[in-house]
């Protein structure tokens, strides 16, 4: 704990446990505590409101023309008997205290003239206005909401408007019914009222002079007896995230510690993951793929979320905004952070019903929850990361009865990927399918080392229920060695200190040379790297990779990913070297947290206003802090037996924590402390733990067992400047030292090292913006050979995923032509996607290029400028130019300038070549049959949907 007194660090050590004096011991998910379980100062840093059914904003970020009194609805305005009022023209941007959720109310005093308000959202200051940002990759940005306030009194938005995440509201009037700033989602039940508009009129010679002179005033212009208006005394929000507790604050865990942000930011992950906690029946953002299955009408661009994704009152899912689904991915990262945080074990147990419900015949497990799942979407490393969530769950809730109905199920799916380990003792993927980075191709570290983690988690979950621990004749023990025994031969590159992305194209000696940072990340937390020492260099030659916003994915090149990056915490932890992992967070976690988000990483989608603020998957230091920082590691269900192995770090001079499972309260405190009589440094530990249980403390080199008959409690010092032999050994404190020990006030944080900002490869960054649409196309052989990232090893070798059974694919194709949608629409509607998308890609790719010449050379874009004008007077200034050999050469390289050039060649402009310096029309020569190599890739990468 942090000690500021003497009196305060008796008063501590005396009471022995302050677990006995809390209000809840064991918290039981089913029926969640209403309060606090560990309150104090630190739950000041909860994020979570006070009301949820009550959120108002803070502040006015934006206003603009007919609009006054906004002040009136912010939190806490003393503007009694003052109301907002909006009319044509007004527009108003209301800012919340946090990224929030939920559906948004208004209380009307006055309307006038059958008003409506247009209402756009933001999670970003940067796509605030009259448009929302993005929940698909339909258009760039989502069309606003209309909504008629059709009386006084409350007037909320309904039905599936329930908006995932933002912190921008901005609320509108148009000027004119007619939409001018790319049309609006009408809300349900609502429609464009009929007005008439008095219409300007030409005014005689005197009417004209009146209103110059003598101030009359035009009827068509400022006349507003019929124009639409709203009085509004209060806006708010009532929160529909995390259904299973009204008290968003009633935290089971806590973190606090001498550093501000690393407290901000556990407190960040924590309301991140119940921003991503969703009543079941509001999921679903991705509107145009739920239409094969709920057959919605929508417009392109609207949203809404009310998609059934599971059983139950609540489920954990990917994020907030989008897409609102389970994804087994975002557990692993997002399952241990909600146990030490809220407990809400309910919703992740909800998350994984859903999958082993859709489970495919072979034992497959799908790719993501509903709606995917119905057209056999798949991926290994998901697959895998639906047994890891299983692992933790039941570590977490203890709830061994949910999970012997369910061996069976799962012990098929570790078959799936147990038969796909060849002689090599490596994982032969058979998907490219994973967090939409590239290359998930041939015989993967990533894979391998997660199958190598959950065979390690198979023989626990085996062991605890009675099970056997073999498959194929193999004893799963067995299946582990030969992982470690491949990963480590076949895929450590030795002058590089890491490991390579597979043994193939992407492997050490190969032509696509990869290091990956989420398979280097779960190489450590894993644990099959063959040596502590190999661990930690691994460790920091990741951490040498690290730029002045964080921890780059080399795999997803330009990238930046909270969820890889949150693997690589854990690994630094699990490799001992919690510095980094402390480090990292306050680098990149704390960026997200102060920073510009605009440039923390660049898009890993087309349009940025599609990415995501609140995703469970980012959320990786709510669960190092607790696991590496202060060490509590649970090792068998609810902890009955654990490990607790805390590391200050140089980072630190105090941190303290703990959470809680059914058993009850698991607590740390480490404080640098110093005497007052001999100025010696110690450094102080105070442990808690539920009755009944026992574990292992280690710390500062030693370790000691506690047993059950050991207590509650456990309170030692050492000493960090050692005299003596004795010195070594852990102290029990004596009333004397509680009296000459203080908090240490000369501790002083290291300087942070400062990092360059890297390069964006922006060609390579717009390769890899089709990948989120691929994952709803996982079979497409062209896209693998598209990316360019096969393995070299032969397919032939290894077991692969069989295609459904025909009794399986009847009764897709019936349900499929019975609903009226089908596959043939399906198919039609992707190729349509694709047909866009290609031609977004070729003109995105042509602004780019354009834009890098003209950085480069100004006069370039004269050039430009007269070869897309026709006749007249730009012949005459194209005799004028005469371009160097640089200059013909850039042009040479643009697949745009080409185009010009043939559109010229059949035009009047055909000597425009020769006038400026441009070569014959037959020295222009295209590889692969007259295509642009992007134009191929394209088409290759985009590739046709194969069901």
């Amino acid at each position: 704990m942090h000690f500021s007194s003497p009196a305060l660090l008796s008063a501590l050590y005396l009471a022995g446990s302050t677990v006995e004096a809390a209000k809840f011991d064991g918290p039981d998910y089913e029926s969640l505590p209403l309060d606090t379980i560990f309150p104090g100062p630190w739950e000041s840093n909860i994020r979570a409101p006070f009301n949820k059914s009550y959120i108002a904003p803070v502040k006015i970020f934006h206003f603009e023309g007919a609009v006054s009194g906004g002040e009136a609805v912010l939190q806490d305005a003393d503007t009694e008997g003052i109301s907002w009022v909006i009319s044509p023209g007004g527009l108003i941007t209301f800012e919340f205290g946090e990224n929030i959720a939920g559906k948004v109310c208004f209380e009307v005093e006055a309307v006038k003239n059958d008003p409506y308000l247009v209402l756009a959202y933001s999670e970003s200051p940067f796509f605030t206005g009259r448009e929302c940002d993005a929940t698909g990759d339909a258009q760039a940005r989502d069309l606003p909401l209309a909504f008629s306030i059709n009386n006084t009194g409350t007037n909320c938005v309904g039905g599936g408007y329930t908006r995932g995440a933002f912190k921008y509201l901005t609320v509108f009037i148009p000027e004119s019914d007619i939409p001018t700033e790319g049309g609006y989602l009408w809300h349900d039940g609502h429609s464009a009222p009929k007005r008439e508009y008095i219409s300007l009129q030409k005014h005689s010679w005197y009417n004209t002079l009146g209103q110059k002179y003598l101030g009359w005033s035009s009827p068509s212009k400022n006349d507003t007896s019929k124009q639409p208006a709203v009085a509004i005394s209060k806006l708010w929000v009532n929160c529909t995230a995390f259904p299973s507790n009204p008290n968003g604050r009633a935290y089971t865990g806590y973190f606090d510690s001498s550093s501000s942000m690393l407290n901000r930011v556990w407190y960040a992950g924590a309301w991140t993951l119940q921003l991503s906690t969703l009543d079941p029946t509001e999921g679903g953002s991705l509107i145009d793929f739920n239409r094969f299955f709920d057959h919605n009408n929508a417009p392109r661009g609207a949203w809404y979320s009310n998609y059934t994704i599971s059983h139950g009152k609540t489920v954990t899912t990917d994020g907030a905004k989008r897409d609102r689904m389970v994804w087994p991915g975002d557990m692993t990262i997002a399952v241990p952070g909600i146990a030490v945080s809220t407990y809400d074990m309910l919703a992740v147990r909800n998350a994984l019903d859903i999958i082993y419900e859709r489970q495919y015949s072979d034992g497959s497990m799908p790719y993501a929850g509903p709606p995917m799942g119905a057209f056999g979407e798949f991926s290994d490393t998901y697959h895998l990361h639906t047994l890891i969530g299983t692992y933790e769950y039941i570590l977490y809730s203890g709830d061994l009865d949910w999970l012997k109905p369910k061996w069976d199920a799962y012990l098929r799916a570790l078959v799936i990927s147990i038969n796909k380990v060849d002689e090599t003792g490596l994982l032969h993927v058979s998907s490219t399918n994973d967090w939409i980075r590239p290359g998930m191709t041939g015989h993967n570290v990533e894979a391998s080392s997660i199958l190598y983690e959950v065979l390690g988690n198979s023989i626990k979950l085996a062991k605890w229920i009675g099970k056997d621990t073999t498959s194929n004749g193999e004893d799963w023990s067995t299946t582990r060695a030969r992982i470690r025994q491949g990963i480590h031969s076949l895929l450590y590159c030795e002058e590089d200190g890491l490991y390579a992305d597979n043994m193939g194209r992407r492997g050490c000696t190969g032509p696509e040379k990869i290091l990956p940072q989420d398979g280097n990340s779960w190489v450590l937390m894993s644990n099959v790297f063959t040596s502590n020492s190999i661990a930690y260099k691994v460790s920091e030659n990741l951490r040498k990779r690290w730029i002045k916003y964080g921890a780059p994915a080399v795999e997803f090149p330009n990238v930046i990913s909270p969820f890889a990056s949150s693997f690589e915490l854990l690994a630094h932890s699990a490799a001992g070297n919690n510095d980094a992992a402390v480090e990292l967070i306050e680098l990149m976690w704390g960026y997200m947290l102060d920073g510009s988000m605009a440039t923390f990483t660049t898009p890993a989608y087309w349009s940025p206003a599609r990415n995501s603020h609140a995703h469970g998957w980012a959320a990786g230091p709510t669960t190092v802090l607790m696991q590496g920082i202060l060490g509590i590691k649970l090792l068998t269900p609810l902890g009955k037996t654990w490990e607790i192995t805390p590391q200050l770090t140089k980072w630190l001079s105090y941190a303290q924590g703990g959470f809680a499972t059914k058993l009850g309260k698991f607590e740390v405190s480490i404080s640098l402390m110093h005497s007052l009589s001999t100025g010696r440094k110690v450094e102080a530990l105070n442990i808690t733990y539920p009755r009944g249980t026992e574990g292992l403390v280690k710390w500062g080199g030693r370790a000691q067992f506690r047993t059950e008959d050991m207590g509650t409690s456990f309170n030692v010092y050492r000493y960090l400047d050692i005299l003596t032999a004795t010195d070594e050994e852990w102290q029990m404190w004596s009333a004397d030292d509680l009296q000459d020990f203080v908090k240490d006030d000369t501790w002083a944080k290291p300087l942070v090292e400062e990092r360059p900002e890297g390069v964006v490869d922006w060609k390579a960054l717009e390769e890899n913006y089709m990948l989120a649409e691929q994952r709803f196309k996982p079979d497409s052989k062209s896209v693998q050979v598209g990316m360019g990232q096969m393995d070299d090893w032969h397919p032939d070798v290894v077991a692969v995923k069989p295609p459904k059974l025909p009794h399986v694919e009847e009764h897709l194709k019936s349900s499929a032509e019975s609903s009226g949608s089908g596959i043939a629409d399906y198919k039609k509607v992707l190729e349509k996607l694709e047909a866009e998308n290609r031609e977004r890609l070729r003109k995105e790719r042509q602004r780019q290029d354009r834009e890098k010449i003209f950085q480069e050379n100004p006069r370039m874009r004269e050039i430009f400028r007269i070869l897309e004008m026709d006749g007249g007077a730009e012949k005459e200034v194209a005799k004028q130019l005469e371009l160097s050999e640089d200059e013909r050469a850039q042009l040479a390289e643009l697949e745009y300038f080409s185009r010009i050039l043939d559109e010229m060649v059949n035009s009047q402009e055909g000597k425009a070549r020769e006038r400026i310096g441009c070569p014959p029309k037959d020295a222009w020569t295209f590889p692969e049959g007259g295509k642009k190599v992007d134009e191929v890739r394209d088409e290759q990468r985009i590739g046709k949907v194969d069901l």
